[in-house]
């Protein structure tokens, strides 16, 4: 009977969201333009640089062609120097289209597009969420929740736990340490900056110990932030942390000279 209810209610919530579609169509997400579904009008859209596989394991890179069964499943900067984190996904390269969404939603409180970016993720890192047991966002320092009003990666993080069916953990990791900008700051720089800026909180320790973490961020730019974490979730007894992120960008990852 419960099944039952359940079903008619989510039937139920369609229904009313289709006809409330009829009478007040939803907009596009970047302009005041009619859209069929929530979402980018059809010319961000397309604009937006999906990553599609075959993508490096690691760091979630784009490589040019799929190699065969054969080929390694890394690019040559992760096999020479892997990310603390094991595994890595992005819904999207990091650029002029996307970044303009990414900051709106960021610093323009513009949470609509939480929803949105989740469903990307969802798709990236569909054999990350498959394997996951838990999601934990990228924590803000308390001061700068204060200004910013939310956390982007919590947001996200909530409704792609809550699709995946898997337990959101969004207390487990804190930043102990309010850390100064990482923009501007070299790979060894923002390295430094947030070193020793995270940890697992009691409670947090006893909810991921043993289990496989699914990381959750905005963007990977050096991965110095993702493996701070990914570190800290480690040492506290998770069994292993992957990351998953809206965007990357292009030289995330350079290969060794």
């Amino acid at each position: 009977m419960r099944d039952w209810t359940r079903r008619a209610a989510l039937a139920g919530r369609e229904v009313g969201r289709g006809l409330l579609d009829i009478v007040l169509p939803p907009m596009a997400h970047d302009s005041r333009e009619a859209a069929a579904a929530a979402g980018l009008s059809p010319d961000a859209w397309s604009r937006v640089i999906f990553l599609e596989a075959p993508v490096c394991d690691g760091c979630g890179a784009a490589f040019e062609y799929d190699g065969g069964a054969f080929a390694a499943d890394r690019c040559a900067a992760c096999l020479a120097s892997p990310y603390a984190f094991g595994r890595a996904r992005a819904a999207c390269v990091y650029d002029e289209a996307s970044r303009g969404l990414i900051l709106k939603f960021k610093h323009g409180d513009q949470q609509q597009f939480a929803p949105l970016f989740a469903r990307w993720i969802s798709r990236s890192a569909a054999d990350l969420l498959a394997e996951a047991d838990a999601l934990v966002p990228v924590p803000l320092h308390r001061t700068r929740l204060l200004t910013r009003r939310f956390n982007q990666a919590a947001e996200i993080a909530r409704p792609l736990a809550r699709a995946a069916q898997r337990d959101y953990l969004p207390d487990a990791l804190v930043r102990a340490v309010a850390t100064e900008s990482q923009g501007g700051r070299s790979a060894r720089g923002r390295r430094l900056n947030v070193r020793k800026a995270f940890a697992v909180t009691p409670a947090g320790a006893r909810r991921i110990r043993g289990r496989r973490i699914l990381l959750i961020d905005d963007v990977l730019t050096t991965g110095a932030t993702a493996e701070a974490c990914a570190r800290a979730l480690m040492e506290a007894g998770a069994r292993a942390v992957d990351l998953a992120v809206i965007a990357r960008v292009r030289t995330a990852r350079e290969p060794p000279k």
